[in-house]
């Protein structure tokens, strides 16, 4: 079992303290984790920082840990900006980046120019068009949304072909996307358990119809380890109302796991049960705290 932690995101107006992020990322560093990831929230009421920019001040400040998004909604981006937004910063980082992408809902479309009728269709060609900006010398691309004729893009990412894409979704047909086209499937942690185990049998059997291998599985886990099972539920309960509150969405405590040490070792073994092969354990208060906590009271109980 590999594990990954999330970047503290969520900074008030003129509040960032850098120096704590920068302790936060190298004590994730020192306690052996595998990556450090962020989310993209581009409106909202949370005030939660852009995640490539958070993923190079990142970088700048370690030497080994690796940093990815869980999820890009490239739908909503110009896949040729953002293919030379994630091709530098694998160059800055020297190959630490991942990259996790997704089609989106259909709220808020509008705001960027995209058609909601179309946003599956521009999802795929927005990704075939930077991954042919990534890996060819000379582009030639005639696509329905994007057109290019005889283009180049330097530097390629400093990985080969390109940094490793995790496909987030939920729907039969974006699992079937995520192992036809990705490197790796990312559960969402909005999603229970229940649901997670429900997906992992459609993806690896769509892996197996096409022969691959070398692909990941892994799933976000927002969680609180706490003695007092009534104050980790409350705490946890407000901040996911907090985050979630702007997209409508219900309840999302059972999506969560938390309590003493003894409960989360449970939910996290019932995760990796499921299918995951990496865990991106999501506190969501008392971060640096938490990371000491599950380092050392949760995480060397689970294979």
């Amino acid at each position: 079992m590999r594990f990954a932690i999330s970047i503290p995101q969520v900074v008030e107006d003129g509040a960032f303290d850098p120096d704590a992020l920068q302790r936060f990322l190298a004590r994730a560093e020192e306690l052996g984790f595998e990556s450090a990831w962020t989310q993209e929230q581009v409106l909202g009421t949370v005030p939660v920082l852009g995640p490539l920019e958070t993923m190079a001040y990142a970088a700048a400040c370690t030497t080994r840990l690796r940093f990815g998004c869980a999820v890009l909604i490239t739908t909503l981006h110009s896949p040729v900006h953002l293919a030379k937004s994630v091709s530098t910063l694998d160059q800055l980082s020297r190959g630490r980046v991942e990259i996790g992408v997704g089609t989106g809902g259909r709220r808020m479309f509008s705001a960027f120019g995209v058609v909601p009728e179309t946003f599956v269709a521009r999802f795929s060609e927005g990704i075939e068009l930077m991954k042919a900006l990534w890996t060819q010398p000379e582009v030639k691309f005639a696509g329905r949304f994007w057109q290019v004729e005889g283009a180049a893009m330097e530097p390629k990412p400093f990985q080969k072909p390109y940094p490793p894409l995790w496909f987030g979704g939920n729907a039969p047909t974006a699992l079937r996307r995520a192992a036809r086209h990705g490197d790796g499937f990312i559960g969402a942690g909005s999603q229970t358990t229940a649901a997670f185990a429900e997906q992992v049998p459609v993806v690896r059997e769509a892996l197996a119809e096409q022969g691959r291998t070398g692909f990941r599985i892994a799933k976000r886990v927002y969680l609180a380890v706490d003695d007092d099972v009534v104050r980790a539920r409350e705490r946890l309960s407000a901040a996911l109302e907090r985050l979630y509150r702007f997209f409508g969405v219900g309840d999302l405590t059972p999506v969560a796991v938390y309590g003493p040490p003894a409960a989360c070792i449970e939910g996290l073994a019932a995760v990796a049960e499921a299918g995951a092969e990496m865990i991106l354990l999501n506190p969501l208060f008392d971060e640096a705290e938490q990371m000491e906590r599950l380092a050392a009271d949760v995480m060397p109980h689970l294979g």
